[in-house]
């Protein structure tokens, strides 16, 4: 499957292609069981050739594998549970004094970093309280196959069809992909960032944006650590711009005769990397 709008924008990534699959291709890389691991690695890894695979055993992380549409994992697989996942979140566990408990010992077991992380908290979110508000309006999804798959649109067959396409773009390409996602609409809202991990950003907000007749694009990779996380496989100047297919389709039809064809932008390609 090839993109005229990879092709327009000059993209140095292949657009990535999420596909919900019961079979995993043979030459697929995966995380093992129990490993920890940046969902936005793999993302990298695709756009740069490589076919990825996730399962409910081999998602990553908690937030990956929520992210993914594994269901919610802060309840089953974090330290401390939910609430653990709330005070990590916001004020961290020195705050907690539950917390507190849990983490005795475990500076060892779970490195410098990561413990020190757990214990003064990522301060994304106010409080924990908040924290469960913002858990509350995820768009919590159980994929119905056994992968998720990352696949190269270049390797996707004509007998697939992905769930949502993920441009990886510099703020020029991102601008020319806003337009192009208003181009034939008549609202002007179709493009929206939602706060979140990186990887609800390419899944789930964008998973729940396929079931709509009229879906919006979304912008992320704005998660600070999944963007320290890809930084030197990606660059600093990148952000994601995910499609459900059916949009992906639209605006793939609405290149030519488009502005991606005369005037400013193509005076503005030729300082695209």
């Amino acid at each position: 499957m090839e993109s005229k709008i990879a092709k327009a924008l000059k993209l140095k990534f292949e657009p990535v292609a999420i596909v919900w699959s019961d079979e995993k291709p043979e030459d697929a890389v995966q995380f093992k069981e129990g490993q920890w691991g940046c969902v936005m690695w793999m993302l990298a890894r695709a756009a740069k050739g490589d076919v990825a695979a996730f399962s409910r055993k081999t998602f990553g992380c908690q937030g990956g594998g929520t992210g993914l549409g594994f269901g919610n994992l802060y309840e089953k697989w974090f330290l401390g549970g939910f609430e653990g996942f709330c005070y990590f979140l916001s004020t961290g566990y020195e705050q907690w004094e539950k917390g507190k408990k849990l983490l005795e010992g475990m500076r060892e077991k779970l490195g410098k970093d990561r413990f020190e992380k757990i214990l003064h908290g990522e301060r994304y979110i106010k409080s924990p309280e908040l924290v469960k508000k913002f858990v509350e309006q995820l768009p919590i999804t159980e994929v119905p196959t056994e992968y998720v798959l990352f696949k190269p649109l270049s390797k996707v067959s004509d007998k697939e069809e992905p769930v949502v396409v993920v441009f990886i773009v510099n703020p020029h390409q991102l601008s020319a992909l806003i337009i192009l996602a208003n181009y034939s609409r008549e609202s002007i809202d179709n493009v929206f960032v939602p706060m979140g991990a990186g990887c609800h950003q390419i899944g789930i907000f964008a998973y729940r944006e396929a079931e709509s007749d009229t879906p919006r694009a979304v912008i992320g990779l704005t998660d600070l650590d999944a963007r320290m996380n890809v930084r030197r496989q990606l660059g600093d100047d990148v952000l994601t711009f995910t499609v459900p297919f059916k949009m992906f389709k639209e605006i793939e039809e609405n290149v030519e005769g488009s502005f991606l064809e005369i005037g400013t932008w193509t005076k503005l390609v030729k300082y695209v990397d």
